[in-house]
């Protein structure tokens, strides 16, 4: 399926595939109008990441160069600011404490869906949590931007996660074994060497955008 930018709605992308005229919400993957109405596109996991943290993972990785062809038609460095000013459809709750344009990583186990700030994690990273009776573990990386969030069970028990102080590239470590695990949330040393944590995956958002399509999320 080929799919077009055919407009913005409430800041989202809606795309139009070229082989049924359907058009398709970004931020939820379902089919707003068209034949294919109510449908719904397959989420595939991915991590959104600064260049310089995916780069150090995947030294090998290769980006795509802008096409100079086109080059008046990409969004100049400062869209998010300048976007920052237009108005959204959503309307403010009085009663939130947190404002709208509040920068996010949401995810979702089972029914329930959560929501970390990205200022939260500025302050206090690993968080330590559970989501739907999943322990699990949100971590900023030391670029203060990237996200992740873990599934913090090994072998059948919750682990507890610290960061370790002055290590870069950053590096946690769990306070029942000791062993020292990366971003990536690979074991790296100690008992634990070569384990790997399940990832949980999620997306940045506003917050505003957020709990429009999941309006009973929970907030750290």
């Amino acid at each position: 399926m080929k799919l077009h930018l055919a407009g913005i709605n409430n800041q989202n992308f809606i795309m139009r595939d070229d082989q049924t005229g359907t058009w398709w919400q970004q931020v939820t993957g379902e089919g707003m109008f068209g034949p294919l109405k109510g449908q719904q596109l397959g989420m595939i996991p991915h991590d959104e990441l600064s260049y310089g943290v995916w780069k150090r993972e995947q030294p090998r990785g290769r980006v795509l160069r802008p096409d100079p062809n086109i080059a008046t038609r990409y969004e100049s460095a400062d869209w998010e600011q300048r976007y920052a000013r237009f108005p959204v459809l959503t309307a403010a709750d009085p009663g939130d404490s947190v404002p709208p344009r509040s920068l996010v990583f949401g995810i979702t186990l089972g029914v329930t869906a959560k929501a970390y700030q990205l200022a939260t994690l500025q302050n206090q990273s690993p968080i330590i949590d559970q989501v739907d009776q999943t322990p699990v573990m949100a971590v900023l990386g030391d670029d203060h931007k990237s996200v992740r969030v873990f599934d913090r069970t090994v072998e059948g028990r919750a682990l507890e996660f610290f960061l370790k102080q002055g290590a870069t590239p950053l590096q946690l470590v769990d306070s029942e074994t000791g062993s020292q695990w990366d971003f990536s949330g690979r074991a790296i040393s100690g008992q634990l060497a070569g384990k790997q944590l399940r990832k949980i995956y999620g997306f940045d958002d506003y917050w505003f955008d957020w709990k429009t399509y999941h309006p009973n999320t929970l907030m750290y």
